[in-house]
């Protein structure tokens, strides 16, 4: 996948495609070439791109955290529909002490994974407000309190 492949845009605005009113934008691009920058289409879904003008080194970043979250959200969800682990406390029989506890773990976990995800994917500029319509230095703001807030989370 080349970089920023991973955002389906499912805001409600699919079928506009050509935003310069024509076939050609403002400085001669096309408005083919303009989507093709902004989106990726699989199987007819768009996902948005990564914001181009990130650095390297964070945009890399923020795809490690990505990727780990996305590595923890499918763990956390076969971890739930496992159940107990056999090791648990009361887990032979009708579950542990406390049956929900299991559950309230893995939905914590879960969660906090799911929140890596969200909060990689808007500082890659994936999720949130369209990269394009933002001034740069405020999109490379928001990709690095993303990245500290993820890093935090390390802590």
């Amino acid at each position: 996948m080349a970089r920023g492949d991973h955002q389906h845009e499912n805001d409600g605005e699919r079928g506009h495609e050509g935003e310069h009113g024509g076939e050609h934008g403002h400085d001669g691009v096309t408005d083919a070439a303009v989507e093709a920058e902004r989106w990726l289409v699989v199987n007819g879904r768009r996902w948005r791109r990564t914001d181009p003008s990130l650095p390297d080194d964070v945009v890399e970043a923020l795809k490690s955290h990505l990727g780990r979250g996305r590595s923890a959200v499918g763990a956390a969800k076969r971890a739930a529909a496992a159940g107990p682990a056999a090791g648990d406390p009361g887990a032979s029989g009708s579950r542990a002490a406390d049956p929900g506890a299991t559950d309230r773990g893995a939905t914590d976990a879960l969660a906090a994974a799911r929140r890596r995800v969200g909060l990689a994917k808007r500082g890659l500029g994936e999720r949130g407000p369209r990269w394009w319509e933002r001034p740069e230095a405020e999109r490379l703001a928001q990709a690095e309190a993303a990245l500290a807030e993820l890093q935090s989370l390390d802590d």
